[in-house]
């Protein structure tokens, strides 16, 4: 018998993803087409009649945005919302601002794919150098967080897990304990760790994991945190699939 529920989305698409680039922590705004998925994640969850106490989701604008346009459509925009360095995407490292199909060109789609969708190869670190560096290092959003010895040059799917669950275990669950119906509006990457997390999930299976730009998905949990329910989306079965799809050949060479 589920006795929690919680929903997920990932930002709707932004600039940089219709770009086709490497986004990381760079601060893409949404597209139009992001914000269209946004409203349309929203609507669905009007359809479905959920409701929420409080809402998460990371520093960056695309994620925000999201959450925006989400709490618009189902009339709780004086919903709470805790904002966390700890849900940001994965930090791309000197991969940050390059065209994905250009550098699967340059450097063969095979080790995109490893930097892309190995567990614990992490690409190569963002320098000093780096025309993103200032951009990002810098932003006065991080000034609370993260420490200096926290903040990441390059991270692989396993890094963004190891600073994303101590949120998931100290914040998110206490919440869900105390009653909260929660909605999480985050990244492909910080959200698959709550995926693994939660799936018990293999390294391989969840480097296989796409995940849709704007479409929310539902988890139904037991007493013990274990799911009921998992990955419901709010979508027709077609349009999550092309989604994911989309998501999938992003690596590839043209």
């Amino acid at each position: 018998m589920a006795k929690y529920t919680i929903v997920m989305l990932r930002h709707g698409e932004s600039e940089w993803n219709k770009e086709n680039k490497f986004c990381g922590w760079y601060d893409a705004n949404l597209s139009e087409a992001g914000v269209a998925e946004a409203v349309a994640g929203g609507k669905a969850l009007k359809e479905a009649d959920y409701n929420f106490d409080v809402a998460h989701t990371s520093l960056l604008t695309r994620a925000q945005v999201t959450l925006q346009k989400v709490l618009q459509e189902i009339g709780k925009t004086d919903l709470p919302v805790e904002k966390t360095w700890r849900l940001n995407e994965r930090h791309y490292g000197a991969l940050t601002g390059l065209n994905k199909a250009e550098t699967a060109a340059k450097h063969g789609e095979e080790q995109v794919k490893i930097w892309r969708r190995s567990f614990d190869v992490p690409p190569p670190p963002m320098e000093e150098d780096h025309p993103y560096y200032d951009n990002i290092r810098n932003d006065p959003r991080y000034k609370d967080g993260p420490s200096d010895a926290e903040f990441p040059k390059c991270e692989s799917l396993k890094l963004t897990i190891e600073r994303t669950l101590p949120y998931w275990n100290d914040v998110i669950v206490p919440q869900m304990k105390d009653g909260k119906k929660i909605l999480i509006a985050a990244h492909g990457n910080s959200l698959r760790g709550i995926v693994k997390h939660l799936d018990n999930m293999s390294d391989d299976d969840i480097m296989g994991l796409n995940l849709p730009t704007g479409i929310p998905f539902v988890y139904e949990l037991d007493e013990n945190l274990k799911p009921v329910v998992s990955m419901k989306f709010l979508g027709d079965e077609e349009t999550v699939k092309k989604a994911m799809e989309a998501v999938a050949n992003q690596g590839k060479a043209k």
